[in-house]
């Protein structure tokens, strides 16, 4: 029979994940001739013999790839067969531009994992145990393609046995460019806060026994260092909190096992999946109310962030040694985690008493990504370690390629190839010079490793943001400044695939409007070119600028003097009887001025108003502090709304919540539980939603709706508004795999972009 043969091209994320050796074992066993080899363009496979095989073969190609692979496209091509007489791996070429994916850093799997406690193997209690199944990618990569030369594990010369397991096609380790052993490959040690080297047999068995002991020790992982203590040793915790500068922000844990976590919260399908995928992201589980950790790990709040551990090092430190540890990122509060053996001990010297070091060079930092199951799926609340860089791919590709710089605070950023959309990992709030050359890195890393040059720049329209200045100040290339929240609803759409004009609305913090003032609380009907703002909420004036963020007593009051005309003294309320009159006299002339109080319709600043109203929290001391702990404390089973407030949802333009407040006030002077307030301030405003977006849809006739901004991850208000939508039979578009808050900017900044470059080239 006569033979055939194809050229094949593969796209995706298929470099560094095993698929070589997947397609060389997958030709022979289709008795193939030809060959595959890695290129910028992917992976290219020429494979010859009888019609039937090559048809099994190419069947067989995308149902049976490895686990850590990802197709996009699968081109062929017949050609004319050459008779070659057997199927080989060929070197990388690098002659083109491009296309392939670098994979993101994945977990430690399970046949590595046995091998790490297996006294027979070679590799037993090897911290840097890897195949071509797990270990890191991204944070160790220079440039593309995916091979040894151009990755930190440069400077490893393999020894005979793994050079040997890294050039069989056969090996689970073929071209695991990480592949190391302990003779070979990079190894650990401990030091102290000075960086000198303490004399021990076994650093992880000394760093495990300081733990113990209620020490603080730096721990040099995958992206960057984590601080760990003993997760129930809450003078120790309390201690890294002070050290730290972090009063009352959660703690991220890491527990040795499923059935660990189990112990402190609640576990449900969803949640297992994320928390066993070889992601390894950290989960916000509801925790148990016996849960026996340290209060201080997560004050006042219900949910813990629970990971399993993703690096054999983390195993070795973890198993039969601690039932739970505090594993928070390596850094003083909102600097960006540091990666550099030299350069931890120089920032985090002050936190930790010891620092378990290795020389394995972290070359991206990439902090823990965060998710989190509400409203039946799980969401990406930080895109960070595990999902980066992998792409988010638009439904129309970008016509030239575009840099997005994000938002000031939550910064990613982005950059656009044809279709896919590559966003970087969590940077961070950029208002720190560390957090800015990580900006000012990110952009350049990506730019090489896609080796793309931007042709244009998406940035926000705030001049402040250090985000947009730095965008200003590149002359050579068309700059586009997309609206903060116009972002948000580019973001949610594409995302979920559409184009056509939506109804969104967008609820967040901070955002400049197109007015000059401060938005957060829109309903917006647009699309990716423009957008009008439909209806919003009251705008109210911030006394002091931004120290009213910081201190959402003085929202509290500006509230309670628009809702009762400064009739109701702010003595009436416990909440406020703690504010001098001085002060408080002060604050009136400053409200009825308008001096230093910029007006804002932020529903974010809402809830921290009303968080204060209560009592429940006056100062913060991490972003949406007051919003959180509001949420924290709502009465599961309390259903009712304040159906006066509904009286505040007109027509066009703004949403009166005064009648809310009013309401929530009456309710807390009358003592109804603070829980049960909570509660109904949640419901109610739900529902006033609902009818603001009834409004929209009855005078445009779109009954589709996106949903984005910060205050989305409130998963009480979050559930209540979707069940009410879905209820009234919406299509409700929401984020799952990029962040709902300011993560997810640069995305919609990206595709404004694009947008308005092609109307102008139209033009």
């Amino acid at each position: 029979m006569a033979t055939v043969r194809y050229k094949i091209h593969v796209n995706g994320i298929v470099q560094g994940v095993g698929f070589r050796p997947f397609v060389y074992r997958l030709a022979h066993d289709c008795r193939l001739t030809g060959f595959v080899f890695n290129s910028p363009e992917g992976v290219l496979i020429e494979a010859e013999g009888e019609p039937e095989q090559v048809e099994m073969f190419l069947r067989r190609l995308p149902s049976e790839a490895p686990p850590l692979a990802k197709i996009v496209q699968i081109r062929k091509e017949k050609i004319a067969p050459n008779g070659d007489t057997e199927f080989v791996i060929r070197r990388s070429l690098r002659d083109a531009a491009p296309v392939t994916l670098i994979p993101p850093d994945m977990g430690i799997c399970e046949d590595c994992l046995r091998e790490l406690f297996n006294p027979r193997d070679r590799r037993y209690r090897y911290p840097f145990i890897n195949c071509t199944n797990c270990g890191p990618r991204f944070t160790i990569v220079y440039s593309i393609p995916y091979d040894r030369p151009f990755t930190s594990m440069r400077v490893f010369e393999m020894c005979s046995r793994c050079a040997r397991e890294y050039h069989d096609p056969a090996d689970r380790r073929f071209h695991a460019q990480p592949n190391a052993c302990p003779e070979c490959g990079p190894d650990v040690w401990l030091c102290d806060r000075l960086g000198r080297r303490l004399p021990c047999a076994d650093p992880i068995t000394e760093a495990v026994r300081l733990i113990a002991a209620g020490k603080i020790v730096a721990i040099r992982g995958l992206g960057g260092f984590h601080l760990a203590v003993d997760a129930f040793n809450d003078q120790a915790v309390n201690e890294l909190r002070k050290r730290k500068r972090r009063p009352a922000k959660p703690f991220a844990l890491m527990a040795a096992s499923l059935e660990d976590i189990r112990q402190f919260c609640q576990v449900g399908q969803k949640e297992e999946q994320q928390l066993r995928s070889q992601i390894r992201p950290i989960v916000l589980l509801r925790a148990r109310e016996d849960a026996a950790v340290a209060p201080s790990v997560a004050p006042r709040n219900r949910y813990l962030g629970f990971m399993l551990p993703y690096t054999p090092l983390h195993y070795l430190i973890l198993k039969n040694h601690f039932r739970a540890l505090v594993m928070t990122s390596g850094n003083l509060s909102e600097e960006p985690i540091a990666i550099a053996n030299d350069e931890a001990i120089r920032r985090l010297s002050g936190i930790a008493d010891a620092f378990l070091l290795h020389n394995r060079e972290i070359l991206q930092r990439c902090d823990d990504s965060i998710v989190r199951v509400y409203g039946g799926e799980a969401r990406v609340l930080r895109r960070s370690r595990g999902f980066v860089p992998a792409p988010v791919f638009l439904k129309t590709p970008t016509r030239v390629s575009i840099l997005a710089c994000g938002p000031e605070l939550k910064n990613t950023v982005a950059l656009s190839r044809g279709e896919t959309v590559f966003l970087s990992q969590h940077i961070g709030d950029l208002d720190n010079p560390e957090a800015f050359r990580f900006f000012e890195h990110a952009i350049e890393h990506l730019k090489k490793i896609l080796e793309v040059e931007p042709e244009a720049i998406a940035y926000d329209l705030h001049p402040e943001y250090l985000s947009t200045k730095w965008a200003l100040k590149q002359e050579s290339l068309p700059k586009v400044g997309v609206q903060h929240h116009h972002a948000h609803l580019a973001s949610v759409m594409a995302e979920n695939g559409v184009e056509d004009r939506i109804i969104g609305l967008v609820l967040d913090g901070t955002g400049m409007g197109t007015d000059g003032t401060i938005w957060g609380g829109e309903v917006l009907v647009g699309d990716f070119s423009e957008f009008e703002r439909w209806a919003w909420l009251r705008p109210f004036p911030l006394v002091g600028g931004t120290r009213a963020i910081l201190e959402p007593w003085r929202v509290a009051l500006v509230l309670l003097w628009e809702a009762f005309e400064e009739t109701l003294p702010p003595s009436r309320l416990p909440s406020l009887r703690g504010v001098e009159e001085k002060t408080l006299e002060l604050l009136r002339q400053v409200y009825r001025k308008g001096i230093h109080a910029p007006f804002t319709s932020s529903c974010g600043r809402l809830f921290d108003g009303i968080s204060a109203l209560l009592g429940i929290c006056q100062k913060v001391d991490y972003e949406a502090q007051a919003a959180i702990e509001l949420e924290m404390v709502a009465d599961d089973g309390e259903m009712a709304e304040y159906t006066e407030a509904f009286s505040g949802v007109q027509g066009r333009g703004p949403v009166d919540t005064r009648p809310l407040v009013r309401s929530v006030v009456e309710d807390y002077l009358n003592g109804t539980e603070v829980e049960k307030i909570s509660a109904r301030f949640h419901n109610t405003l739900a529902g006033m939603f609902l009818r603001v977006l009834e409004n929209v849809s009855q005078e445009t006739g779109i009954r589709t709706v996106g949903l984005s901004g910060g205050v989305f991850q409130n998963v009480r208000f979050f559930e209540g508004l979707l069940e009410r939508l879905q209820r009234a039979g919406w299509n409700v578009l929401t984020h799952r795999e990029v962040p709902t808050n300011d993560g997810g900017i640069a995305l919609g900044q990206v595709v404004v972009a694009d947008a308005r470059l092609r109307m102008e080239t139209s033009q």
